[in-house]
């Protein structure tokens, strides 16, 4: 079964819009996440960044101590986030590149010229007990510099597929890329998840992308949120997914 991941930043997005520094106020992502497990999500994902510009450190606390699905963590490969990490214990951990001008992550890591610092991090991770995963652009030296630093998963980045999906002759392109680069992890016993500017419309087509273990979706969910409800915006998404066969 293809997996579903929650990500519920843009939740605190909404939240911190109107109460930020204040400790308090809705929307609590916390209970946006137990709606998300009820509706059926098999993954809570949650992005501490260095600015908190949305998820607050009392946000990762309380997720860890609430759901019962997997907590995912998105951090970048900082001092600070590596030691909350390693306090939390969430049960995986996907590094991603991080920048204060940026609206949402853009672009994925550059593992083959940051390798050793992040053998190091993924060692001190999965000493603790925690998977890591990175987030890559589907680009065959970094899918084989994600293999020997040792991560367990890749996140294949699916943003430039999804910013192409109107163009016919684009998004053919990217999703061969996408393709590929999942069919090379796989050779390299790595486990495949993907994300970034996924929605219902994109996402039938991305299903012919072979190995997928799990899907991080959270605007386009907290989005259509607001028209149907979280949980329906939930089960719809679980539809769409269904019969997935890797």
């Amino acid at each position: 079964m293809l997996r579903l991941g929650i990500n519920i930043d843009h939740v605190a997005t909404l939240r911190e819009a109107r109460y930020r520094g204040r400790g308090q106020g809705e929307p609590d992502p916390v209970e946006a996440a137990l709606i998300c497990e009820a509706a059926g999500a098999h993954g809570i994902t949650a992005h501490l960044r260095g600015d908190r510009r949305h998820i607050q450190d009392r946000d990762i606390r309380r997720l860890r101590e609430t759901i019962r699905t997997r907590l995912n963590l998105e951090m970048a490969n900082t001092p600070e986030i590596l030691g909350i990490a390693l306090k939390l214990k969430p049960d995986i951990v996907c590094i991603v590149p991080e920048k204060r001008q940026e609206i949402t992550t853009e672009g994925g890591l550059d593992v083959a010229g940051q390798a050793a610092g992040l053998s190091e991090s993924r060692k001190k991770l999965n000493d603790a007990g925690i998977e890591v995963s990175l987030f890559i652009a589907p680009e065959p030296a970094e899918i084989e510099a994600a293999a020997r630093v040792g991560s367990q998963f890749i996140e294949l980045h699916t943003g430039s597929f999804a910013e192409h999906f109107q163009l016919e002759a684009e998004r053919a392109r990217e999703l061969e890329r996408l393709i590929a680069g999942a069919r090379q992890a796989h050779q390299l016993s790595l486990k495949v998840n993907a994300g970034h500017g996924l929605n219902c419309r994109n996402l039938p087509e991305l299903l012919r992308v072979p190995h997928l273990v799990e899907l991080n979706i959270g605007h386009s969910i907290v989005s259509r949120a607001v028209m149907v409800s979280l949980a329906n915006a939930v089960k719809e998404m679980l539809q769409l997914m269904e019969g997935y066969r890797g």
